[in-house]
């Protein structure tokens, strides 16, 4: 949610922003601007609605010389929708002007106390106190640079920020910080991106240097110095990005959700690579080299996400208790730290987020590290805060997952937790048999996938006929639970249809009061340990005239005898079955979403990383 880009070089920095904001608009807002310095003074445009509308408006602003500026993509918490809320915000003599990301939770005391003494605010935001404190810091000398006054007000502020600043007095300056909410710099030549997500810099640079909480950037056109708020000089390391702006783009499909989505298969391979050792029925985690002792100890694993990587986690919960006999839990991450968790002694925390730097996951490995408990992470994004926080990690190298609903990284996260399950699980009691025989079913995976994309076409129909129906239901037991709650999910962001994803034994004791004909359910039955009660489950809800949807394993004809429509996926080991089964979810949820005429990749009111509480 909501995106910052900053720039300070040699090029126009008008046109740089606004392609910045561009390669943003995939996180989701709902009002765009921009500040530059241009002769002496600084010159912002503010628009409600897509970035375009902000590029309408900038008009000739566009050929600007300005060679530094800042820019925002809001995403509306503090006051509603409207120019005024609009980032950037400035002080009273419209000289320093701020874009920020986070909440400043006491903004309304500092606030109150700067309206007492003159300042007046144009906007609802809490973002607006920051310029007028640096504003307050510099007129009264009790600093006597934009660095000591933005450091001072730094100080004051409680909550989440990842900001940069821009001052008319100190023209070929920027000075940017982090806490809690992510900011990195891009490097290039006599030149810098200040950014709060990697894809605003990737056309200029993959050099990139990731800010810390606590940490201040100050940046002219040909140097960085970073401090923390005692004025300690801090050296960073310069990541290099793995991947390009060609993979953030569509490559001719009608959306990023469908590329994704077909993309599904080479996530698995992408992500499995290099890892899986088949002759030895074991796999290869480099990234857990480090704490393999703490791992063989470990007693219990908690697993702690939001969204589809929470549901992820549920399905390895089951591999993981099943296969490698270790007791598993997995909490939602927005819940687990307020609940007062009980660690124990070799007691584990993952924490899986795509994007690292998802806030309430963030807020559970605070948790975690604050009791000196060992932490992992399932991250995409290469240095970003997870990465660097846990004490060890894999990464999914999956690239840039543009659509904002999660499809691509949702199976790369399930295998990922197999071929933990199987690192762990060797570590244990895990036979090298039942080791081989998981790896082997894995390198099969993405072939698998590819045939149940192929037939694309047959599950486009069955949204084309189900369209119209305003409820749903989504079965699964054991494995396909977390995946009925993840289909239910996805078609409720892509076609806010509403939708429940439930465990099939709990129909009876409640939801199957809501079934009729206008109720139809998906039922994810592949021929597994379940597979009877899901049968079973099934006819019950034939017995009440609702349309069914099944998932079953090619070749069980006999689904066709007691569900309305099939839609069928290959056999595979059953601790794997999610990772095909899902497959035809995300499609019916995109094709449904689709019909309806929705914006498939940006579903109102969702943003691709939530970065505040």
């Amino acid at each position: 949610m909501c995106g910052i880009v900053g720039y300070i070089g040699k090029q126009r920095a008008v046109p740089i922003l606004l392609d910045g904001l561009k390669s943003l608009e995939y996180r989701g807002y709902d009002s765009a601007g921009l500040a530059v310095f241009e002769g002496q003074r600084v010159v912002a445009e503010k628009a409600v609605g897509k970035v375009k509308a902000l590029e309408e408006k900038v008009g000739s602003l566009g050929d600007s010389e300005a060679r530094v500026g800042i820019a925002h993509t809001r995403w509306a918490t503090h006051g509603g929708v409207t120019e005024a809320n609009a980032h950037p915000h400035s002080d009273c003599g419209s000289k320093i002007w701020v874009v920020h990301n986070g909440i400043i939770e006491n903004y309304k005391e500092l606030k109150e106390k700067l309206m007492g003494s003159g300042h007046f605010f144009k906007s609802e935001t809490d973002t607006e106190v920051i310029p007028h404190l640096i504003e307050s810091f510099l007129k009264d000398k009790s600093a006597d640079s934009l660095e000591e006054a933005v450091r001072q007000t730094l100080k004051l502020l409680k909550g989440t920020y990842g900001l940069v600043v821009l001052s008319a007095d100190e023209p070929d300056l920027l000075v940017a910080a982090r806490n809690f909410s992510p900011l990195l710099m891009g490097v290039g030549n006599d030149e810098y991106l200040i950014a709060s997500d990697a894809s605003a810099v990737l056309k200029h640079t993959k050099n990139v240097i990731y800010l810390d909480d606590g940490e201040m950037a100050v940046v002219t056109r040909n140097e960085h110095h970073i401090y923390d708020l005692n004025r300690n000089s801090i050296d960073k390391k310069t990541h290099t990005l793995d991947w390009d702006i060609e993979s953030a783009r569509k490559d001719g499909y009608p959306h990023f959700m469908l590329k994704e989505i077909m993309a599904e298969p080479e996530a698995i391979g992408n992500s499995t690579r290099g890892r899986l050792l088949p002759d030895d029925g074991n796999v290869v985690l480099g990234g857990l080299k480090d704490v393999e002792r703490i791992l063989r100890d470990a007693e219990r694993v908690i697993i702690s996400a939001c969204g589809s990587a929470y549901l992820a986690g549920r399905v390895g919960e089951y591999m993981l208790e099943e296969y490698a006999g270790i007791p598993t839990e997995v909490d939602i991450a927005s819940e687990f730290r307020y609940r007062k968790p009980v660690f124990r002694e070799n007691d584990v925390l993952l924490v899986i987020s795509q994007s690292g730097e998802t806030a309430d996951t963030l807020a559970s490995l605070r948790e975690a590290k604050e009791k000196n408990v060992p932490t992992l992470g399932i991250v995409n994004v290469v240095g970003s805060t997870i990465s660097r926080y846990t004490d060890a990690g894999v990464y999914q190298h999956i690239g840039p997952e543009i659509g904002v609903a999660a499809t691509k990284s949702f199976v790369s996260q399930a295998s990922i937790l197999a071929l933990l399950t199987v690192f762990l699980g060797r570590k244990r009691e895990m036979s090298i048999t039942m080791g081989k025989r998981i790896v082997s079913e894995l390198q099969k995976i993405p072939e698998l996938m590819k045939g149940i994309l192929q037939n694309k076409e047959v599950i486009k129909n069955l949204a084309v006929k189900y369209k119209d129906y305003e409820h749903f239901f989504y079965l699964g037991r054991k494995y396909n639970l977390p995946v009925a709650i993840e289909g239910a999910l996805k078609i409720k962001e892509i076609a806010y249809v509403h939708a429940e994803g439930y465990g099939a034994g709990e129909l009876k004791h409640g939801p199957i009061a809501l079934i009729d004909k206008n109720f139809p359910t998906f039922a994810i039955a592949p021929q597994d340990s379940v597979y009877e009660k899901m049968v079973s489950n099934i006819e019950e809800i034939k017995a009440r005239g609702g349309p069914v949807i099944a998932i079953g394993t090619e070749g069980d004809k006999s689904l066709e005898k007691v569900a309305d429509d099939v839609i069928y996926i290959p056999k595979t080991l059953e601790m794997l079955t999610p990772l095909l089964t899902v497959v035809p979810l995300h499609l019916f949820a995109y094709y449904v979403g689709v019909e309806k005429g929705y914006d498939v990749d940006r579903p109102r009111n969702l943003a691709k990383s939530v970065t505040v509480e």
